[in-house]
């Protein structure tokens, strides 16, 4: 009977409600559901340029031809990107929509006063509105993943090793680590704005910013900072690790290599290599663990900036008057 009583008590919880009733108001919106079609259906043909070009993407010496299913995820025809590069492009997209009137939005419409004036701790709103969020996001992102491992799996009839099986959920929970940051973003323009339409362009901007024009701007960067043909070795590497350093303050080039390396095995290294490094390399797959070790880096930068985000957004609330008009 205690068991009963604290299971209810779990439940209705002002945390637990709150989280509830986001998670409603979410699944039940046109743009969510408008936008998970969208993404539902470019990734579903990424998987089938996957499935009609897996033959031509093994090749006879390739390292990484004895993991079919991985394929699935990166392989395509050029006509289609593959699953990875529209995860990369479109899952920001998702996190901005879930969070972009995450506050202003309530606090216009005055519910978010009436809400505070109840016997709720003020950080169970901010910290609901992030849980059921994430919650959104790693339920359609695990759905999708498995809805492309089990077409693939009908459509090739051989299952994905255990190997296979963990890399691709790694790359999933990498998937939201991802997605999660660009919430967060949302959410802090959501406190920092007061309409909803400025936060959402504030965001898509910041969006745009990363995946067009900084990758614009690193170029111009090392086109002037090029080293010339008398530069030694030792200066070449260095104004190549300068370079890509640069290239991972976005977090979708963190992504990006962190997702490359996990889904394809033969990835030993994510850096600048001097001839010395190089001899005597075997070019053979590397296991799991060894693959997290070469991205634990770019993890943990997805992982910091998503907290600083949170972080700033939480303490904004915390000390936010709140007034409806």
């Amino acid at each position: 009977m205690r068991k009963e009583e604290k299971d209810m008590n779990k439940v209705n919880h002002p945390f637990w409600v709150i989280v509830n009733k986001e998670i409603a108001d979410h699944v039940k919106s046109w743009r969510f559901i408008i936008l998970i079609g969208i993404i539902a259906l470019t990734c579903m043909g990424s998987l089938y340029t996957a499935l009609t070009n897996i033959g031509a993407a093994i090749k006879p010496n390739d390292p990484d031809g004895s993991f079919l299913f991985l394929k699935l995820f990166t392989a395509s025809d050029g006509t289609l990107p593959s699953f990875v590069l529209f995860i990369n492009f479109l899952g920001p997209l998702l996190g901005i929509a879930l969070g972009f009137d995450a506050v202003n939005s309530e606090q216009n419409k005055g519910t978010l006063s009436r809400m505070l004036s109840q016997p709720i701790h003020r950080d169970c709103i901010i910290n609901a509105k992030f849980v059921a969020a994430l919650i959104v996001i790693g339920i359609m992102l695990f759905v999708l993943g498995f809805l492309v491992m089990g077409f693939g799996l009908v459509a090739i009839g051989i299952p994905p090793t255990a190997e296979e099986f963990w890399r691709i959920v790694f790359f999933i929970i990498t998937s939201i680590f991802y997605v999660a940051f660009w919430l967060n973003l949302a959410i802090l323009f959501s406190l920092r704005f007061r309409q909803a339409a400025t936060s959402a362009l504030a965001s898509v901007a910041v969006w745009l910013f990363f995946s067009i024009f900084y990758t614009m701007i690193v170029n111009l960067v090392a086109k002037g900072l090029s080293q010339s043909e008398m530069a030694s070795p030792y200066q070449i590497i260095s104004y190549q690790k300068f370079i890509l350093g640069l290239m991972r303050l976005a977090p979708s080039e963190l992504f990006n290599e962190a997702t490359t390396t996990l889904l394809m095995p033969s990835v030993r290294s994510l850096g600048p290599l001097t001839m010395e490094q190089v001899q005597g390399a075997i070019p053979s797959p590397l296991p799991l663990g060894q693959s997290l070790l070469v991205v634990w880096p770019q993890l943990t930068g997805l992982i910091a900036a998503t907290v600083i985000c949170f972080a700033i957004s939480y303490s904004m609330f915390m000390r936010r008057e709140i007034r409806s008009r």
